[in-house]
């Protein structure tokens, strides 16, 4: 299982955070500074890593059960 967060503008691409890659990535100028900033932050880096326990790993469950 992954989590991914992406953030778009003007229908691009500019930022993704990857639970397997545990960082941001830019894609766009813009997104690269975004990104780096985003990675320095520990407290919202570990926050975003923690998604994946939180949302994926919660509603797989769920999602399997259903089917």
């Amino acid at each position: 299982i992954e989590f991914i967060r992406s953030s778009y503008f003007n229908k691009k691409e500019d930022t993704r955070f990857s639970s397997s890659v545990g960082k941001f990535v830019g894609f766009t100028e813009q997104g690269v500074k975004f990104a780096a900033n985003w990675n320095n932050n520990p407290s919202y880096l570990s926050a975003m890593k923690a998604q994946k326990e939180g949302y994926c790993l919660h509603n797989i469950q769920i999602w399997y059960n259903n089917m």
